[in-house]
């Protein structure tokens, strides 16, 4: 019985002396779109957004799991709270029933991931302009990305539209093809098309459709069930924006940040 006493009482103190398992880690799931957007990102999760979310993860001890989908997939699913959460994320107003933004209706610009323009991208050769508030020379429809938000701005002048490219470079192809008198393209796409084979066929303006921050959205699941991790999510995205570290890597791709 002796014995019997004693070989318990090793096991038990071999067991308290074994380290204690770590707890798992909280985990939230990130949508964003399944396509290159430089130098913000890629589709197989690269670029400055990438970066600047490994810093928030380590930062809270979270662990991010990401899902790459076409964008209009990206904010059904966040509708849907079947994520947790979207990025990068232009404002819109009605983009709150999807999910929310940081501050909510008194939007918190400084918790942004990053700014972006859009611009416009004509044929070579064109007549096509735009002073900052109108276009002229207009023969043909402006097209932009399914999805995008700078469409309102487009609609919001009785243009005629084109909504039917899933990607920039679908958009400058029917460009070029005379499809389209115009695109509309985010800032970052637009340099690498300039940059790219389809380039020397194309015309960039000079003066931005607009200027925009673009944000990581969260669920409205998170926000009830989690609300000082969604909270510290958000706050940890400005510091980590603005740490020497992200600034460093912003600076080295010539974007503000």
């Amino acid at each position: 019985m002796r014995n019997r006493t004693t070989s318990v009482c090793a096991a038990i103190a071999l067991v308290l002396s074994l380290p204690a398992a770590a707890a798992p880690k909280e985990t939230v799931t990130l949508c964003y779109e399944a396509q290159d957007v430089l130098p913000w990102r890629t589709a197989k999760g690269g670029g400055l957004n990438f970066e600047l979310l490994k810093i928030v993860a380590q930062r809270l001890d979270i662990r991010l799991d990401f899902q790459s989908i076409p964008w209009k997939r990206c904010l059904a699913q966040l509708k849907a709270n079947a994520v947790d959460g979207a990025f990068a994320v232009s404002y819109k107003p009605d983009r709150r029933e999807l999910g929310e933004y940081p501050g909510g209706e008194n939007l918190d610009a400084s918790k942004r991931m990053h700014t972006d323009t859009y611009v416009v991208l004509r044929r070579k050769g064109s007549k096509v302009e735009w002073d900052g508030k109108h276009f002229s020379n207009l023969d043909g429809a402006v097209g932009f990305q399914l999805g995008y938000s700078v469409g309102d701005v487009l609609r919001a002048q009785n243009l005629e539209v084109d909504e039917g490219s899933q990607r920039a470079d679908e958009l400058a192809r029917k460009l070029i093809a005379g499809r389209l008198a115009a695109a509309a393209v985010g800032g970052s796409d637009a340099a690498g098309l300039m940059r790219g084979p389809l380039g020397p066929q194309l015309e960039q303006l000079p003066v931005p459709i607009i200027e925009k921050p673009y944000f990581l959205i969260l669920s409205h699941a998170l926000l009830a069930s989690r609300p000082q991790l969604a909270a510290s999510i958000w706050n940890e995205v400005e510091k980590a924006r603005n740490s020497p570290a992200y600034r460093k890597l912003a600076q080295a791709e010539g974007v503000r940040h």
